[in-house]
């Protein structure tokens, strides 16, 4: 298969790595004047899960574009929230009648969110893989575990491709019924993480603070109004973020989620990326619905974004 990946973060990076590893041409597609940044090549240092525990360090070479060619048989998106509109656009002319999986955290509605590209065109998706990349070198990793969208009607064969892709790459997949609630509840949960982060001063540091987590539960907590009022169903991780006292909650992220030496802590502290913009999009969903968010507020209040409410 022929794939192009939008953007060469580090999502795209390591799952472009493992499907060209499993036979497949991937290629990517970069901003004008990236392609001479980026260089022909980048450094990983990253743990494949998909069988045990393995660490992968190598110069890897890459392909990348600074046009989208045509000719692909799937395109995939894994960029920023924030650049998901120029995303969309940008591919609503070029990707012809190429399937895109949208592989991304979303807060708008999934219709909305991929506009003008067509429903029937897209598939939602949503990696197990963190991490982050500084001077041209990954840090991070991927699990074997990924989360597809069951098809809808008219999106059985392009699910049925995106499944033998990823099962071609030895990875799982865990399909998720309602798409749409599954991703608010994400987006949530991450917002609550990054409004910590906001406190914290970057990732790392978050996880260098005992009572991060009974924190990160406090500010779910608030923001179950706001996933209410936009019309999701609070899901179990949801649930277990509110329901589970704070110092319980701080030790079983602690001690058993985020352990020492765990992948998944491995991932939150190699991301370097800038926390706040979920932060921004549910501190303005809950200005429009009337509700307060004291714990958000004062975290988000001395930050660039705040400036945009």
């Amino acid at each position: 298969m022929r794939i192009l990946f939008f953007g060469r973060g580090v999502i795209s990076t390591q799952y472009a790595w493992a499907f060209e590893r499993a036979g497949h041409t991937v290629e990517f597609y970069v901003r004008k004047g990236r392609k001479e940044t980026f260089g022909s090549s980048i450094e990983l240092e990253m743990w494949d899960a998909r069988r045990g525990k393995q660490l992968i360090k190598e110069s890897w070479n890459v392909n990348l574009h600074e046009e989208i060619p045509p000719n692909y048989d799937l395109i995939i998106v894994s960029v920023n929230t924030e650049q998901l509109p120029e995303a969309a656009q940008i591919l609503s002319t070029a990707a012809g009648n190429t399937p895109v999986l949208i592989f991304n955290n979303l807060w708008q509605d999934l219709k909305s969110s991929i506009s003008p590209l067509s429903m029937n065109n897209v598939v939602f998706g949503f990696p197990g893989a963190g991490g982050g990349i500084a001077d041209n070198r990954l840090r991070g990793g991927f699990l074997k575990m990924l989360f597809l969208e069951k098809p809808r009607a008219g999106t059985e064969s392009m699910n049925n491709k995106v499944k033998e892709l990823f099962e071609s790459a030895h990875f799982k997949i865990s399909w998720i019924k309602d798409m749409q609630n599954w991703l608010w509840n994400h987006f949530a949960m991450n917002a609550a993480m990054e409004a910590e982060v906001l406190r914290r001063g970057s990732f790392p540091a978050l996880m260098n603070h005992s009572d991060s987590f009974a924190n990160v539960g406090k500010n779910m907590r608030e923001m179950i109004p706001v996933l209410k009022a936009r019309g999701a169903k609070p899901d179990a991780i949801s649930l277990m973020l509110t329901k589970i006292p704070p110092v319980i909650l701080g030790i079983l992220f602690n001690k058993v989620i985020f352990a020492k030496g765990s992948l998944p802590r491995l991932f939150v502290e190699y991301n370097n990326s800038k926390a706040g913009f979920a932060v921004l999009e549910v501190v303005r969903e809950a200005k429009k619905a009337g509700i307060h968010l004291p714990r958000i507020t004062v975290a988000f209040e001395h930050t660039e974004y705040a400036k945009e409410i």
